[in-house]
């Protein structure tokens, strides 16, 4: 895991890197000897061939062509190999670099500090009313945000702290749900969580973000970076 600072995220990618090129050397290695055996293999056996029935023509040029398929699929394999490497690699990289940086990713947690909170919305087309309510970790709505008529796409929104008293609430995590209605019709809307980009893992799902309270946010769950 990467933590903190963006040159921790390079340091790691580059040894990732590293590491992923000498695999691939080792591959490449294990593929040209095994064709070397294999060639051993075949002047063995034309040397001790029976002279009075010696091989065909046809099947020594059938196994130089079954040699040739097994080694372009090696090489195929490992290029691939080397490819998917380094382009794993360059996305931790990228992804180093988006540490200490506000995002928008699927949820529905509001995180109330220094009197604010932030929030976004996925609306699938335009709506001619959007309403936030927001709850706390009872359940208990506090607060009622209206965002009036919005457009398709992503819609940010901020929360003031207050209640509908407009008593400030405690600073904490909170949830949300957005309704948003055209024409008198639902219209699908995504709630979306805000939060800071604290550390970057690259596994076996490939690089994934930590993102507040959140771990395991793929790239592509980025909506937004802020």
């Amino acid at each position: 895991m990467v933590d903190a600072t963006q040159d921790a995220g390079s340091a790691a990618t580059t040894f990732a890197s590293f590491n992923a090129n000498a695999g691939s050397a080792a591959k490449i290695a294990t593929a040209v000897d095994t064709q070397d055996r294999f060639l051993k293999l075949l002047v063995t056996q034309m040397k001790n061939q029976d002279p009075l029935n010696p091989m065909d023509n046809a099947q020594i040029t059938s196994q130089m062509a079954q040699l040739s398929t097994v080694t372009g699929i090696d090489k195929l394999h490992v290029t691939l190999q080397a490819l998917s490497d380094s382009m794993s690699s360059n996305q931790s990289l990228q992804a180093a670099t988006m540490i200490g940086h506000g995002v928008l990713v699927p949820g529905d947690g509001v995180d109330l500090g220094n009197g604010g909170g932030y929030g976004g919305i996925d609306l699938a087309q335009s709506s001619d009313a959007v309403n936030i309510a927001i709850y706390d970790q009872a359940g208990a709505l506090v607060r009622n945000i209206h965002l009036g008529a919005q457009p398709v796409g992503l819609v940010n929104w901020q929360w003031d702290g207050k209640d509908n008293s407009g008593n400030s609430m405690t600073d904490g995590s909170y949830m949300f749900t957005v309704d948003a209605v055209q024409a008198g019709k639902k219209v699908e809307a995504e709630a979306l969580q805000f939060g800071m980009v604290h550390s970057v893992t690259q596994g076996k799902q490939g690089v994934t973000l930590g993102v507040g309270q959140l771990e395991g946010i793929g790239l592509a769950q980025v909506k937004q970076i802020l």
